[in-house]
């Protein structure tokens, strides 16, 4: 094992020549670059240092085994330098501050009311770098809009004189038994929310008795997920990115299958990485201010800077094909699937009836309707929009998507009427993700316990005012879907949600920032 002095480290600074130090151990990261999916700019930061204590933040330690190969590993440490490589305690910054201040400012939890009270209270709590990654969408970021705006255009048609003093929100997901037709969708950076990252979202998921879709890129271990059960029947799901090794591939399936993990959520809208240009912006202007000694630049300057780098800033997205991105993946892998895991098999990222219906030739157990919370192609369909000619095709097929095929949705979900709109349409169940990770970064356990607690209140108010005392008597016919297709809202000032959404900055405005 080699020994390596941080003076060494220092000199393999440059993006053709990178080391980094991650828990005593150097790294040459100079291949792997391109392939971060987080993008080039988080390692080049690090380049020459100890990135140890920005790398916990975000990471957990068994990603270097699932990401890095052996012949990276250059040697450890000097012994003696230990104590000098990692970073040491500086003084608050400006950003640190404000977070300070603003978390003290924070509402009480009890005056929360509804999700996008966790999304504002989020924006003003979170580090720029963790608000622009979880709000960013694909390019102009209609597709994210879109995802909740589609909701607004349907509306409900209630009965009345109906007995409903007892409400019933129970449904069984892939044959277990939950709270309510809503689940924890997996998402990535967690850690970037909470220092506890999933271990937040398992224990909030096992009180309210709702089930927690574990990501292949959790900032947590997958042995630290599970130990966080609060009992040891609590079911859980994975969501699995396809490595272009398959070995890794069958290992990670196994793996999981072996620990209890009752469904396999494959993403099959990852054949490349969308362009999330609202959170590279802003890495851009970090990156420039960071150059510029902490000093802002004018706009002629900026422009001037951006065209020199506007071709390593497309490079550092454009060119993420790290292992877990495989353009490759086709309906033939779904045999190979089967045959390494008894799991039920659901795809996640479907887009079009027509995959929804190929999906379940293939024998796969269901599909997730979902455009990656708008983050992959813009102008993709809201999940809401294609449901219901998603419900009809299958119905075509022979196929009764209450018994033998389930469709679930994600992307858009901020109310419990929501959630009433999805099951009347067709929908076994939906997806939560951007509404669990602000309340996990603004309260925690707590904060995750107490939206989970409104959107089962709000189901259950909707519930009640529609007629219907169980998640059964939910039907379509309840639903009027006439303006599903127009791709209109009315007055988009007037709600919620226009607040808290962050603008795409105009190129000539970006110094406001």
């Amino acid at each position: 094992m080699k020994t390596i002095l941080l003076s060494e480290v220092a000199q393999h600074d440059k993006e053709d020549d990178l080391w980094i130090i991650l828990h005593g151990k150097v790294y040459d990261l100079t291949q792997f670059l391109p392939e971060h999916t987080g993008g080039q700019h988080v390692i080049l930061q690090h380049a020459g240092k100890d990135a140890t204590t920005f790398f916990d933040s975000i990471h957990s330690p068994d990603i270097i085994e699932r990401f890095l190969t052996p012949d990276v590993y250059m040697g450890e440490v000097d012994p003696g330098e230990k104590n000098t490589a990692a970073m040491l305690p500086q003084e608050e910054t400006e950003e640190e501050k404000n977070v300070r201040l603003a978390r003290e400012d924070m509402p009480r939890l009890e005056e929360v009311y509804n999700s996008f009270d966790f999304e504002s209270i989020a924006r003003s709590i979170l580090k720029k770098d963790a608000w622009y990654y979880f709000s960013s969408g694909a390019q102009d970021e209609i597709s994210m809009r879109e995802n909740h705006n589609a909701f607004h255009r349907l509306w409900l048609r209630p009965r009345v004189m109906m007995d409903v003093s007892q409400v019933d929100t129970t449904t069984t997901l892939l044959g277990t038994k939950v709270s309510m037709p809503l689940y924890i969708s997996a998402t990535a950076m967690n850690k970037m929310a909470h220092p506890d990252a999933e271990k937040v979202l398992t224990r909030a998921a096992g009180v309210r008795n709702v089930i927690q879709m574990i990501p292949t890129l959790s900032a947590c271990s997958l042995e630290e997920i599970v130990n966080a059960r609060i009992h040891k029947n609590q079911p859980q799901w994975f969501q699995l990115y396809v490595d272009k090794d398959r070995t890794i591939t069958k290992r990670i399936v196994q793996q999981v299958e072996a620990i209890g993990i009752r469904g396999l959520f494959i993403t099959v809208d990852l054949a490349t990485v969308g362009r999330r240009e609202k959170y590279l912006q802003h890495k851009l202007i970090n990156s420039q201010l960071q150059n510029d000694g902490g000093q802002r630049i004018s706009h002629r300057e900026r422009k001037s800077t951006n065209s020199k780098r506007s071709n390593s800033t497309t490079s550092s997205n454009s060119n993420q094909r790290g292992s877990i991105i495989d353009p490759s993946l086709t309906w033939t892998d779904i045999t190979w699937f089967k045959s390494i895991t008894k799991m039920p098999i659901i795809l996640k990222g479907i887009q079009r009836w027509e995959d929804a219906v190929e999906a379940y030739k293939r024998g796969c157990a269901g599909v997730v309707l979902s455009n990656h919370g708008g983050r992959q192609l813009d102008f993709a369909p809201s999940p809401i929009e294609i449901l219901p000619e998603v419900i009809d095709a299958l119905k075509r097929e022979g196929c009764d998507p209450k018994k033998d095929f389930d469709v679930y949705i994600d992307g858009g979900i901020r109310r419990g009427s929501d959630i009433f709109k999805a099951i009347a349409l067709g929908a076994k169940g939906v997806g939560i993700g951007r509404p669990s990770l602000y309340a996990m970064a603004c309260y925690g356990d707590q904060g995750v316990e107490r939206l989970l607690e409104l959107f089962q209140n709000e189901l259950c108010m909707c519930m009640q005012l529609m007629g219907v005392s169980s998640i059964e008597e939910i039907k379509s016919d309840m639903v009027d879907i006439r303006n599903l297709k127009d791709h209109f809202v009315a007055n988009p000032v007037d709600y919620l949600a226009k607040k808290t959404y962050e603008r795409m900055y105009p190129r000539g405005n970006i110094s406001k920032l």
